[in-house]
């Protein structure tokens, strides 16, 4: 059962604002199902029996781990014990629309590139695939010595005419294969790991997964959630598997005494950088560590917006270059025999 970003948000507001007015549990919990979707609805409605045969709220949204999260759950059960469920419900809800907003910003700093490079490859395998074949006999008909340009491009014509059909479906079954080896988790961290190194693309990466690192964990510690649990929660919420593994690792050396800082220092964790070091090591010292993450959080934010920002710039140029290497390379390859043969016919 899926449920989208926006309901889970508007469910913790709602429940928020219903509980801090007094309203019992299971009337707010009718209340929202009457303006939730089919889906939400559903959810609501085990919870709401859930809740009126005595269970807690956390223990019945733990029953739909695809739906609420060990974050979430773990902030309902901590307010629900702490009695100040309207207040954790509240966070929730904040730090639900800033992790939706954060991806919504790498999405878009990721969407030009993409949709340029699709076009792009979507007009080429046009020209390969309609054009090129029909300048066989054109080409082939010129009694005269053709550029490499055009040899190379009618190589391209020769191979699509013959072999189109297999390359199209060897491309299909390529990329299936290449899902299906993705899913695979020792390639699947190789191909996180490149996407940390890849220019541009993996600070926007690694920002992302510190800010939700930052976050979650803030929030979770201001909640009161003991530190090896919330750092256990907060490894699950990350979605790059070389921040998860790093993590890992990083709380077992926490599991012996040491701090956060401490169990970074002893290790080669080059994903958090000086900045991220620096501002656990003071907040740990300070005993403020939560309030220095969630300041990490809204930096790295902020660094992604202007990341995102430039990025469409930074890529403008080079995709603009590319694309017009491309289409010269075509042009002059077409152009260049018909002048010649032209200047042969008036020889």
């Amino acid at each position: 059962m899926s449920v989208s970003v926006t309901e889970k948000l508007f469910f913790a507001k709602h429940l928020s604002i219903m509980v801090k007015a007094g309203v019992p549990m299971d009337e707010a919990i009718e209340t929202i199902m009457e303006q939730a979707t089919p889906e939400l609805k559903k959810v609501l409605k085990s919870i709401g029996k859930d809740i009126e045969n005595g269970m807690s709220l956390a223990k019945s949204m733990a029953k739909f781990p695809k739906v609420f999260d060990g974050f979430f759950v773990s902030l309902v059960d901590a307010g629900e014990q702490s009695g100040n469920l309207e207040n954790n419900l509240e966070f929730l809800a904040e730090q639900t629309r800033k992790d939706y907003a954060l991806k919504q910003k790498v999405r878009g700093a990721m969407m030009y590139p993409g949709l340029v490079l699709g076009a792009t490859f979507i007009m080429g395998t046009g020209i390969a695939w309609f054009v090129l074949p029909k300048l066989i006999d054109l080409f082939t008909s010129f009694d005269i010595a053709l550029p490499l340009s055009t040899r190379v491009l009618m190589w391209g014509a020769f191979f699509m005419r013959d072999y189109g059909v297999y390359a199209f479906f060897g491309l299909i079954a390529m990329v299936f294969l290449l899902v299906i080896l993705f899913m695979w988790r020792p390639v699947k961290k190789i191909g996180h790991r490149l996407a940390l190194k890849t220019p541009i693309l993996g600070k926007i990466v690694s920002d992302g997964q510190l800010s939700r690192f930052s976050r979650n964990l803030g929030t979770m510690l201001r909640s009161g959630i003991p530190m090896i649990s919330a750092f256990e929660i907060t490894t699950d919420t990350l979605s790059n598997l070389v921040f998860v593994d790093d993590l890992k690792k990083i709380k077992e050396k926490i599991k012996t005494g040491k701090s956060i800082f401490q169990a970074i220092e002893m290790g080669s964790y080059p994903e958090f950088d000086k900045l991220s070091r620096r501002m656990i090591d003071v907040g740990e010292e300070s005993g403020n560590l939560e309030e220095m993450l969630l300041y990490l959080s809204d930096f790295y934010d902020d660094d992604i917006d202007t990341l995102s920002k430039n990025l469409a710039t930074m890529l403008e140029p080079i995709l603009l270059i590319l694309i017009g290497l491309v289409v010269g390379f075509v042009a002059m390859a077409i152009i260049s025999p018909i002048y010649s043969l032209i200047g042969g016919i008036r020889g």
